[in-house]
């Protein structure tokens, strides 16, 4: 069974690539977007990298990618003429359906849980299997046809613009961080301003080392591997601190810089785009007196329960 799992992670990227191949298409048709080549191209070239990335040389993979910055750099990517929404639509739909249409997010949520849990070699491939299942369920549900079902992917790809790739950029950023050492750079910078063998500014030191990461690069998980080469070893465990809990505290600590950026786009600025906020940095403004909050809960608990 495991030999099929690069089959079906390679049909999955293939899937999405399709999908936005078809924003790609859609782009170019709508005259009503003055940047509609530079648009069809930037869903062309992402759409491409996710169907052929696996026979595409990884430097032309990156020039690619390059490509997509210069095209977003140059304002070349916006957001066309989409579908009108028809408000009596959607309010009919709500009142039919009810709680109901909140079925299918569950169940994603559920087989990707179910899949990951009981069959772990599937583990990488249990969100695409989720989706697929989710799918169906919501076409059984609401009856959709696949014209439907194709529009609303365009107007998704599109409302989330390039934002939507920032985690995957942001991810590959904070491995090529951890290569080139800048976790070394980061201990050196940050042992003139720690006090030596003091554990709570140790402490300190590695819980706003995450947060502040985590708002440079947007992604928790990112920052981890670097803020814990750079501050959390030397700083923390290095003192006694239980590497375990100092870990999960400084992970979770990650999530309130996270809470604090409009670089943790799929957090931050997609929900706005989403919702068509006037105030783009509206969600951030309701999240931050939270996040203030818990980063001062997270070095109290860290350096009472790590040592």
């Amino acid at each position: 069974m495991e030999k099929f799992v690069p089959i079906l992670l390679e049909i999955a990227y293939v899937v999405m690539g399709l999908q936005l191949l078809h924003t790609a298409y859609c782009a170019v048709k709508d005259e009503s977007n003055d940047t509609r080549i530079g648009t069809g191209l930037f869903w062309a070239i992402l759409g491409v990298i996710f169907v052929a990335g696996s026979y595409i040389p990884s430097l032309v993979t990156g020039i690619l990618v390059v490509l997509l910055a210069l095209l977003t750099l140059f304002k070349q990517v916006k957001i066309g003429t989409l579908p009108a929404f028809k408000e009596e639509k959607a309010e009919a739909a709500a009142r039919k359906y009810g709680f109901g249409i909140f079925v299918p997010v569950i169940t994603l949520a559920i087989v990707a849980f179910l899949v990951a849990r009981f069959y772990p070699k599937f583990s990488s491939v249990s969100l695409g299997i989720a989706a697929l299942v989710a799918t169906i369920v919501i076409v059984v549900i609401t009856r959709a046809k696949p014209k439907e079902l194709l529009a609303e992917n365009n107007r998704m790809i599109q409302l989330t613009s390039t934002s939507s790739i920032l985690p995957q950029l942001l991810a590959a950023l904070g491995a090529i961080f951890t290569l080139a050492g800048v976790g070394t750079v980061i201990s050196n910078l940050i042992s003139g301003f720690v006090p030596d063998g003091s554990r709570f500014f140790g402490v300190v030191a590695y819980v706003l080392g995450m947060v502040i990461f985590t708002m440079i690069m947007g992604n928790a998980f990112a920052a981890f591997t670097v803020i814990t080469a750079g501050v959390g070893v030397p700083f923390v465990f290095a003192l006694g601190a239980d590497p375990i809990i100092a870990s999960a505290f400084a992970m979770t600590a990650g999530y309130c810089g996270t809470l604090l950026t409009p670089m943790a786009a799929n957090f931050n600025a997609l929900p706005a785009a989403l919702l068509d906020m006037k105030d783009k940095n509206g969600v951030i403004k309701v999240q931050a007196p939270v996040a203030l909050i818990m980063i001062v809960v997270h070095i109290v608990l860290m350096y009472l329960l790590a040592f």
